[in-house]
């Protein structure tokens, strides 16, 4: 079949018009608004546009730009951005100090050449050595969340030589096969199926079910490689685990001879009020994974720091896991800049501050509609409202929308919304959060 290309030239170049534009014409923002819709129906997923639809029912909300912690539709429209981007903005929308080293490291040089000593990936392997818990050493970076967790237990299976893994309900680790055999959610895994054999999974937060299975696959000669296990369970719904939970897991994996990875994508660099979450409970895992917040909103970037020991084959054979763009110059940059920010503007300490500032709000406030909160529970600034059904918690997302407040739900937990906004999120910014669930959660509770 013949393409057209001088159209596609026409309409690419049309496009970069656009992005260099800093303002556009009413009658350009219509246009944007028509292809974007066109562009979903036809050529992303039709799906979204429903799934959006009851709250933006003409969808106007196309997003344009953001700054600190608010983003601005394609109209206009300021929201406070409670969502967060499910947990990447730590350091807030495209904070200065990161996008003036990512424009700078563009200036110099985008992507290595994959063959000779690229110096950014060993600088930010320095700084993520010297902030993760304990003798945590080496790391090795990607591109997202899922390929953390896919590195970690492929590493895992490397150095223990078992296949076995432990994993818990209302887990999320990622969608791509093997991350995805660790997640919980059937809805998910069901049309994959059948997935990365030898995955266990155990209530979360119940140390004594951990010990069972494991006690269960040593007896059987299925000894377990690794534990992976969230600190809080995010998607999830915010779910917080017994304090003496990871301490648990950490003496049973050494018990048993198998590796603890903790998942902090979510709750890692500062979100819920220390730099890890883990370090709470002063446990060091064997395997740490990274992702979200790593890149400083700026960049997609993950890692999988481990200790020493679990590199041993690593060291002899360099090429056994590998990543085309993971770690490149433009990300790293980002990552360390993003590390830079956290600590200098102690958004960690910030983040526990705010969250027990808003704890102290938003509890007093579900007590007043029994009917329709269930319960608030978080750490820091990793909030999470669930619901007494969904189709409540839904109508809560959607009245805040339209009072411009971002949130949204959790995906193994559909009767809980997050609160999860930049950890720069102002008090004053706070407090209209606040101000406009109490004028939501009345008007639907007026509503039963």
């Amino acid at each position: 079949m013949n393409k057209n290309y001088d159209n596609i030239i026409a309409a690419s170049q049309k496009y970069l018009n656009l992005i260099a534009r800093e303002e556009l014409t009413t009658e350009e923002k219509e246009w944007v608004v028509k292809e974007v819709v066109e562009g979903f129906r036809e050529n992303v997923n039709p799906g979204f546009l429903d799934y959006r639809k009851s709250v933006s029912t003409d969808y106007t909300s196309v997003e344009w730009k953001d700054s600190g912690s608010t983003f601005t539709d394609i109209w206009g429209k300021e929201f406070i951005d409670c969502l967060g981007g499910y947990g990447i903005y730590n350091v807030g929308h495209r904070h200065p100090k990161v996008m003036k080293a990512v424009t700078d490291q563009l200036k110099r040089q985008a992507l290595h050449s994959q063959e000779l000593l690229d110096p950014l990936r060993a600088f930010l392997a320095k700084l993520v050595a010297d902030i993760t818990p304990g003798d945590l050493q080496y790391v090795f970076f990607v591109n997202s969340g899922t390929e953390s967790v896919e590195a970690a237990i492929k590493f895992a299976k490397m150095y223990t030589g078992r296949r076995g893994f432990i994993s818990t309900t209302r887990a999320f680790h990622g969608k791509s096969l093997g991350s995805l055999s660790a997640t919980a959610k059937g809805v998910f895994r069901k049309p994959f199926l059948p997935l990365m054999p030898g995955f266990h999974h155990v209530p979360y937060g119940n140390a004594d079910a951990v010990a069972m299975m494991l006690e269960s696959c040593a007896f059987v000669g299925e000894d377990v490689a690794a534990v992976i296990v969230e600190p809080i369970q995010g998607e999830g719904g915010v779910i917080i685990p017994p304090d003496d939970y990871l301490p648990r897991l950490r003496e049973l994996c050494d018990q048993y001879g198998t590796l603890l990875i903790l998942d902090e994508v979510q709750t890692g660099m500062g979100r819920t009020g220390t730099m890890f979450a883990c370090e709470r409970n002063n446990v060091v895992p064997d395997l740490l994974c990274l992702a979200k917040a790593f890149g400083g909103g700026i960049m997609p970037i993950g890692a999988t720091v481990a200790r020493k020991p679990i590199w041993e084959k690593l060291i002899e054979n360099p090429f056994l896991h590998t990543t085309t763009f993971g770690g490149n110059p433009v990300c790293c940059a980002a990552a360390i800049a993003n590390i830079n920010v956290l600590m200098e503007e102690k958004l960690p300490q910030r983040s526990a501050e705010s969250g027990a500032y808003m704890m102290s709000k938003l509890l007093p406030l579900a007590r007043q509609y029994p009917a329709v909160v269930d319960a608030v529970r978080g750490r820091g600034l990793m909030i999470g409202i669930e619901f007494v059904n969904d189709e409540l918690g839904y109508e809560v997302a959607k009245g805040l929308f339209a009072r411009g407040v971002l949130v949204a739900g959790t995906l193994i937990n559909a009767k809980s919304i997050r609160i999860e906004p930049p950890l720069t999120i102002s008090r004053e910014q706070q407090d209209q959060v606040i101000e406009r669930l109490a004028d939501t959660l009345k008007e639907v509770n007026a509503s039963l």
